[in-house]
């Protein structure tokens, strides 16, 4: 009975990565390693979906594409001896927003002291859902902080045909291997498949597949436990997905710009998202104090939940019955 009652009490707080824990895109150490010019590089990665269509490829992937870019730079030697191990290197190199990555864990620790929380084992788990590099975010000081990261990954090892056949392992030297094909993509709307792996638990339980058909009270995570904080419309299909069903959503700008605040200020008049602040994660700020409050309210809705199921599957005990003009 009790294993059945005390269910969803966990909160989860669901990141985005470039423009809203950093302040730009997180390619930049790469390009700057490899002394790239960023805008070359980009302007050839927004380039290519109208060029490959002159050329015949009629649907073109455009969240996406800089990947096949940054392969096509290490086929031409620009990228040379660009391997998994030099880009969580290169996460090092990450500088994110005030307050961060003090943030995670703050919060974390505001629901672990808080008493009321602790009777009915309330918790707080931080993901990082990026359609950028997961091995740079896994090298970045935030990475320890977090309970799950969605990224993009290149694989360095292609098995030919026939490799299940044969009897020795591919042998590949770890100094000169290279990435050489996409091994997991994330992109603006598979953002939402991650989030359904949290909301079922498919993250922490590898036997449960997303697509599986579970009922919302038997979720992990029901998406009313769920805050997500991003930058941009790119973000709209997650936001969408989290509104409609509950939770909150809130949208981050960087401090003196106007364009970036003009965009999330018309996505709360669309009503993408219920609030937004400067992309500043200190004690005091309107961001900070926006998302500890949304947590908090969370965590006051989960403890009336348990004991509204606590008194009506339980039960009061039996009692004795006073009548009026009775005496015993």
């Amino acid at each position: 009975m009790v294993s059945e009652i005390f269910v969803q009490t966990t909160i989860a707080v669901i990141w985005d990565f470039d423009k809203t824990l950093i302040p730009g895109y997180m390619q930049e150490p790469l390009l700057r390693h490899y002394n790239v010019d960023p805008k070359v590089f980009w302007r050839e990665v927004n380039s290519l979906p109208d060029y490959l269509r002159r050329e015949g490829n009629e649907l073109v992937a455009q969240d996406s594409i800089y990947l096949n870019h940054i392969l096509a730079y290490v086929r031409e030697g620009v990228f040379a001896g660009l391997n998994n191990r030099l880009l969580r290197q290169l996460g090092q190199e990450l500088e994110f927003y005030p307050g961060l990555p003090e943030f995670f864990p703050a919060v974390k620790n505001f629901v672990a002291q808080h008493p009321v929380f602790q009777k009915y084992d309330i918790k707080v788990e931080h993901y990082i859902v990026s359609t950028g590099l997961r091995q740079m975010v896994l090298g970045s000081k935030i990475a320890p902080y977090t309970d799950g990261i969605w990224g993009c990954e290149f694989v360095e090892l292609l098995p030919p045909p026939g490799f299940l056949d044969r009897k020795e392992l591919l042998q590949v030297d770890p100094e000169s291997v290279t990435i050489k094909d996409i091994g997991y993509v994330i992109d603006n709307t598979t953002k939402t498949r991650a989030v359904f792996e949290i909301n079922k638990g498919a993250n922490k339980i590898p036997d449960i597949d997303v697509n599986t058909n579970i009922p919302k009270s038997d979720r992990r995570i029901p998406f009313e436990n769920m805050i997500y904080i991003a930058d941009g419309p790119s973000d709209v299909p997650v936001f969408s997905l989290i509104n409609q069903n509950g939770g909150r959503t809130y949208a981050v700008y960087k401090k003196g710009s106007k364009e970036e605040f003009s965009q999330v200020n018309e996505l709360q008049k669309q009503g993408r998202v219920h609030s937004f602040g400067e992309a500043n994660y200190e004690p005091e700020t309107q961001t900070y104090m926006w998302i500890m409050n949304a947590v908090e309210d969370i965590g006051n809705t989960i403890v009336k939940n348990r004991e509204w199921v606590l008194k009506n599957r339980l039960g009061h005990p039996p009692r004795h019955l006073e009548e009026q003009g009775e005496t015993g």
